[in-house]
């Protein structure tokens, strides 16, 4: 992962020494841009979003101007200044090991804002796959989905939460870190969270990116709905994120619902039989209850996909205040591999998009 850096000074000669030294020694951590005029810094932030600005201290930086979340810090000539302009001073004057170390400090301190989630915002929507009929294939539906976004060239992030995931049977990578990791670093809540969770992204050879499942099925179950809720916000908060999709099993409980509620699409999975359709509608007749009594919203955002579909033996619901998008057969004796790459190939992927 690069930190996207602007440094903003009118000495255009300091500028060039230290754009210099981070292009030798922190190439592989630092993006570094430099500017001497102020609304070209600016303007920056939002075209390349900068995620550090540091800005001499002669100039007055109006936050609002930015349009994204991207940390600000103050240049100082003077040593021991702690705070310009109730910003992060830097001294311009020290080593650049020391410089740099400080970049880090204001980028981890801006990156633990980020801690909730926004359904659709500038960065990523969130789209939550779910079912309560279970044995459906919400999970493949949900893997085949972001293989078949990220194959329309969107920037896909796949979010397993279930208690025994099946992520590393969908997509392959190389790296030892795990969700079981990514849980760790959710319940240290150390001020670098956004750094350690890009530390533990993988990305598959179709272009999606991921956590491994935990190690242990177990270790999922320390995950609170709070957790979930840091996890996805901070994942918008890395910036590089069309959409997130999220396979997220359905409960009745009503953290659970108000998380599905902050999304900005939920993706119901059935496959139409007798006992899937009736227990949809109890679960969809205790949403309805719920949501004249809590302050949830989820029905709206609510579409139906259907999958494993029999013209013998399913059928699609009606009378239910819920769009269907699209449908899919059952593959008998097909390979999960097989299977996802037939869903992938199904339109009603393109109307989750619109």
């Amino acid at each position: 992962m690069k930190i996207k850096v602007a440094l903003l000074d009118k000495d255009k000669e300091y500028l060039d020494r230290l754009t210099g030294v981070f292009n030798t020694k922190y190439a592989d951590k630092l993006e570094v841009y430099s500017f001497t005029d102020e609304k070209n810094a600016i303007e920056s932030v939002k075209e390349y979003r900068i995620d550090v600005l540091i800005a001499e201290e002669d100039f007055n930086i109006d936050k609002s101007e930015f349009k994204r979340n991207c940390g600000l810090a103050y240049f100082t000539g003077t040593p021991g200044i702690e705070l310009i302009k109730d910003e992060i001073a830097i001294c311009k004057y020290q080593r650049v090991d020391v410089i740099f170390k400080q970049i880090l400090g204001v980028y981890s301190d801006m990156a633990a804002n980020v801690a909730t989630i926004s359904g659709e915002n500038d960065k990523s929507s969130v789209v939550i796959f779910t079912s309560p009929c279970g044995g459906v294939g919400t999970s493949t539906v949900a893997a085949a989905c972001a293989i078949a976004h990220a194959n329309m060239g969107k920037k896909v992030f796949y979010l397993n939460i279930e208690q025994c995931g099946t992520t590393d049977v969908f997509f392959q990578a190389e790296g030892n870190a795990t969700m079981s990791d990514v849980i760790y670093s959710l319940k240290s809540r150390k001020a670098n969270l956004l750094l350690k969770l890009e530390s533990c992204i993988k990305q598959s050879q179709e272009g999606v990116s991921y956590f491994s499942s935990t190690k242990v099925a177990l270790d999922i179950l320390e995950i609170s709905y709070a957790d979930i809720d840091t996890l996805i916000g901070n994942i918008q908060g890395m910036d590089n994120y069309d959409e997130i999709i999220v396979d997220l099993p359905f409960s009745l409980e009503i953290e659970k619902l108000k998380l599905l509620s902050k999304a900005w699409r939920i993706i119901v999975v059935n496959d139409g039989s007798q006992l899937s359709n009736y227990k949809f509608m109890r679960a969809y007749e205790s949403v309805v209850l719920l949501e004249q009594n809590d302050d949830i919203n989820i029905i709206r955002n609510m579409n139906m996909i259907y999958n494993k579909f029999s013209n013998k033996n399913s059928e699609m619901l009606s009378n239910i205040s819920i769009k269907t998008i699209g449908g899919a057969p059952r593959y008998e004796h097909a390979t999960v591999r097989q299977i996802i790459e037939a869903l992938t190939k199904m339109e009603f992927f393109e109307e989750i998009l619109q």
